[in-house]
C-alpha cells in the first residue's frame, strides 16, 4: 500500500483532507488527526500532531464546519462554514460510478477522490446520497458517508476490503463488517452518516 501511494505522492495539488465540527469532543478529534497521520505516514509526509490540535482549536465555536488540509511540505491549511442542514431521513440511489477494490487510494481521504466527487456531481433530482459498488458488485460507501445496514441482526458496515474509506463514525461506532450485495439494498435497513452529519436514517429509492 505505502509504495503504491508513494509513488503518487508528488502529484501537482495533493492533499490530505479531514472535515469535522468546530466543536468536536476530543475522543472524535482523535480519530480524525490519526487517520490524517496515517495518511501522512503512507503518502510519506511530516506530520505535526500538536500542529494538527492547534488548527481545529484555533476557533472552537458552536455550528461551524471545518475542513482541514494538509499538503507535501506538512502544512496545514483550515476553512470554515456553517453546519450542514440537519434532515432526519436521506433518500438513496445507485452511482454510475465504481470503486477498484485494490485501489489504496480509497484507504485515505485525500483530494485524489475523482469517483466521489463524479457521483456527487451526479446526484439524481429527490436524492440525498448515491452509493458506489465495487467491480464485484459489493456495496462500498456513499460519495460523502459510510453506509450502514441491518438485516435483523444488528447494525453492520461493508469491510474495508470491499474498497472504502476507514470512516470516523465508522471507527466510533465499531460495528461488524460483513459483505452487502447491491441486490440486496432494498431488503435491509439503511443508515447513512459520518462525523460532521452523524447517523441518518436512509431509504433506498433504487
Amino acid at each position: 500500500m505505502e509504495s503504491a501511494l508513494r509513488a503518487g505522492a508528488g502529484q501537482p495539488g495533493l492533499r490530505l483532507i479531514e472535515t469535522l465540527r468546530a466543536d468536536a469532543a476530543p475522543e472524535r478529534r482523535a480519530l480524525h488527526r490519526a487517520r490524517m497521520a496515517r495518511g501522512a505516514a503512507a503518502l510519506g509526509w511530516g506530520f505535526d500532531l500538536a500542529g494538527f490540535d492547534r488548527v481545529v482549536e484555533a476557533d472552537p465555536a458552536q455550528g461551524l464546519r471545518l475542513r482541514l488540509t494538509l499538503d507535501t511540505e506538512g502544512r496545514f491549511e483550515r476553512r470554515q462554514a456553517a453546519l450542514p442542514e440537519a434532515r432526519a431521513s436521506w433518500r438513496l440511489a445507485l452511482s454510475q460510478e465504481r470503486l477498484a477494490s485494490q485501489d489504496p487510494w480509497l484507504r485515505v481521504k485525500s483530494t485524489n477522490r475523482a469517483a466521489y466527487d463524479a457521483a456527487r456531481a451526479a446526484l439524481p433530482e429527490g436524492v440525498d446520497e448515491v452509493i458506489l459498488r465495487n467491480e464485484r458488485d459489493e456495496v462500498c460507501d456513499g460519495s460523502i458517508t459510510t453506509l450502514f445496514f441491518d438485516r435483523g441482526e444488528g447494525m453492520r458496515t461493508p469491510p474495508l476490503a470491499s474498497g472504502l474509506l476507514p470512516g470516523v463514525l465508522r471507527a466510533e461506532l465499531a460495528c461488524p463488517e460483513e459483505v452487502l450485495m447491491v441486490q440486496d439494498l432494498p431488503r435491509v435497513r439503511l443508515w447513512v452518516g459520518n462525523s460532521l452529519r452523524g447517523l441518518i436514517e436512509a431509504v433506498w429509492g433504487g
